[in-house]
């Protein structure tokens, strides 16, 4: 474990820039945080309410104060349902309380698995059990105890000292840290897929100045030694500089984000393995001058990680979030704002279909390379278990491949009162391989080709004599080709005023679906057309840079947006186009333009995934105008659209053996295009 003084010097300099941000305004006091993964049908509601209030989240857990703050608005909308919330959050109105107990037994058959997101509980455990509580003495101090137990571990999640206030809170415990906008798939960086570790967290629950600015700091040690963790490939887990040596590695997370408008948000995070062995270095100055400078020796004495993340609200009629994730396990040529071996995720999200449903999908696609390293072998991992993404478990230790994750859920409200949910999952691990660990560093053979992974959960909650009662039947197949199940039933706290279903959502109040108070405007489009394009070809170091001849093809597009002031619109984007015989897939994090009376000016940014031999990724930008009505009232709500765009350094590497040899391992594609398409809004 990492020592208090280590603790403190990680983020002792965000902590002084707090503390001066902070001393502009009064802030409020300081806030807990609700259970991640440990109570999903009340983080569904919560998830839906957060939706409903307009408030693009990019990090969990939630805070208390967050959500209550979000009420409101989200009651003008559902009020049956911020009634269950509004109950739930008073648990968190007292000096002290128990705001979470929860005790589930299982049988089980067939393989073991690591189930998603559920801090290292498999499917063969017989039983599981958590609980928190807290002790507030002041609005700027916050006593946590918590823990998680399942059988052959036990970790005290929740477990943690607080405080600070609104605009810098210090948690210092076992804190669970979730730096992704994707609620299941795609949280590459942190989720809750390995035990909670120890760390020092300093961030802001409140929004700072007109930009909504939020951050997160954290240190903590990973659990790569002790008898407990099992899966490491040799007997030591570090090696630098020819030198082997077997520790537990230091782990710096950060998230920076902004809320400039309601319902639209974007961040960076960046994580840094580093440390625990010999010879590497663990000062806070290495950290002070490296954290922030991908390129530098965080790149040759660390394990770095980084994504960009943004989340848009659409206020409609029926509202839904989108929210996607750009990850790169390291930096990639142009620039350290590039990424390398990059995974892309995407989501969307209703809230309420149809009036007693909700759905949820995602998507997340990630090249080779992740979750291992040449210096830490087990990569950035804790009690053998990946830090991110769940789907990276679902393979041969220490194995290089890439992979694709999909995640649906639906939920469903019966009229007979409880939650009833349905959550698949699917993974296909690539039949290409680069930087296995085995291979590399132990001797060992590549793995054989992988089965598709697949598991259907159905489950069923509803309050019951002050408590939640509630089971789930959960089958699949492993990537071994091995069937697995399991039957589980579960009891969780909760009083007779603070679980019980609220009866009145079909014959009392209403639900509210037609746009969010205020919202002037937001409309779906779709876009067809035609592009014209050419692409700069740089394949390897000792083969001549080529361009391909002028090319044309089909494009398709599908987005949304919403006015944020008189002229100005931010959206979201889908874009299929055909580039020299390949597809391409766009997907415009963030679309911006700005409206005259017939004529209309944009500027967008965000990622391309070119299809090749293997996917290639990088982030593309550009411009466009547009014609707004351009058929007059003949064709209302048609535009005629025209735009510039720029993929810089769409990436693979060399995985296959017909890939080029010899000098770097990745190739680079720089494509150039315009598109000019019709647009027709709803």
């Amino acid at each position: 474990m990492a020592s208090g003084r280590q603790l403190f010097r990680g983020v002792a300099l965000p902590a002084c820039v707090a503390c001066a941000l902070s001393a502009a305004a009064r802030a409020d006091g300081l806030s807990g945080y609700l259970p991640l993964n440990l109570e999903p049908e009340i983080e569904r509601q919560v998830e839906r309410v957060l939706i409903l209030a307009d408030e693009p989240i990019l990090k969990r857990p939630f805070p208390v104060a967050l959500v209550r703050a979000a009420l409101p608005e989200a009651c003008k909308r559902d009020a049956p349902l911020c009634k269950r919330v509004e109950r739930y959050l008073e648990r968190y109105e007292q000096s002290y309380a128990l705001t979470h107990a929860s005790v589930t037994g299982a049988l089980h058959g067939g393989a073991d698995v690591v189930l998603e997101n559920q801090h290292g509980l498999t499917s063969d455990s017989s039983w599981e059990a958590s609980a928190q509580g807290y002790i507030q003495p002041s609005d700027y101090l916050l006593v946590s105890a918590g823990g998680v137990g399942y059988a052959g571990r036990t970790v005290p999640t929740g477990s943690m000292l607080s405080f600070g206030n609104s605009w810098a809170q210090l948690d210092i415990g076992w804190r669970d840290h979730w730096l992704s906008p994707m609620t299941d798939t795609g949280s590459m960086l942190m989720s809750t897929e390995a035990p909670t570790m120890l760390s020092a967290t300093l961030s802001n629950w409140e929004p700072m100045t007109r930009l909504g600015i939020q951050y997160e700091f954290f240190l903590g040690r990973l659990t790569q030694t002790g008898s407990d963790v099992g899966r490491s490939l040799t007997g030591d887990n570090i090696l630098y500089d020819g030198v082997s040596s077997r520790g537990d590695p230091r782990y710096l997370g950060m998230q920076l984000s902004i809320e400039p408008f309601p319902g639209w948000s974007l961040g960076v995070n960046r994580a840094l393995e580093y440390g625990g062995g010999s010879g590497l270095p663990d000062s806070a100055s290495f950290l002070l001058r490296d954290f922030f400078k991908p390129s530098g020796l965080s790149q040759t004495q660390g394990n770095q990680e980084a994504s960009y993340v943004s989340r848009f609200i659409f206020p409609g009629r029926t509202p839904f979030a989108v929210y996607f994730q750009y990850a790169g396990e390291d930096n990639s040529d142009g620039g350290s704002y590039l990424l390398g071996n990059a995974a892309l995720s995407a989501g969307i999200d209703f809230p309420r279909l149809w009036r007693h449903f909700d759905l949820t999908y995602e998507v997340s696609e990630w090249q080779n390379i992740w979750y291992v390293h040449n210096i830490f072998l087990d990569g950035m991992t804790s009690y053998g278990l990946v830090l991110g993404n769940w789907g990276a478990d679902q393979r041969n230790f220490g194995d290089g491949v890439g992979a694709r994750a999909q995640m649906l859920h639906i939920g469903w409200e019966p009229p007979f009162g409880g939650y009833l949910e349905l959550r698949a999952h699917s993974l296909v691990n690539q039949t290409y391989y680069g930087g296995d660990v085995r291979q590399y560093f132990v001797g060992e053979p590549l793995p054989y080709p992988y089965f598709h992974y697949y598991d259907v959960g159905l489950t069923y909650s509803h309050p019951w004599k002050g408590l939640t009662v509630g089971g789930e039947a959960l089958v699949g197949r492993d990537v071994y080709g091995q069937s697995f199940t399991r039957l589980s039933g579960f009891l969780r706290y909760g009083d007779p005023q603070h679980s019980q279903q609220d009866s009145s959502g079909d014959d009392g109040e209403q639900t509210s679906y037609g746009g969010l108070a205020g919202q002037r405007s937001s409309e779906l489009f779709v876009d067809a057309g035609v592009n014209v394009n050419k692409v700069r070809e740089d394949l390897a170091t000792n083969l001549p840079i080529t361009y391909t001849p002028t090319g044309y093809g089909p494009h398709f597009g599908l987005g949304a947006r919403r006015a944020v002031s008189d002229n100005n619109d931010l959206g979201v984007r889908l874009e299929l186009d055909e580039i020299q015989g390949h597809s391409l897939i766009g997907v415009r994090a963030v679309d911006w333009r700005y409206r005259f009376d017939t004529v209309a000016f944009g500027l967008f940014a965000g990622v391309d995934r070119y299809n090749l031999a293997t996917p290639a990724y990088s982030l593309y930008g550009g411009a466009g105008l547009e014609f707004r009505d351009f058929f007059g009232s003949w064709l209302p709500h048609w535009d005629l659209g025209l735009d510039f765009r720029y993929g810089q350094n769409i990436a693979r590497d060399h995985v296959l053996p017909t890939d080029p040899t010899g000098g770097r391992p990745d190739s680079f594609y720089k494509i150039e295009s315009g598109v000019l398409y019709l647009s027709r809004g709803f």
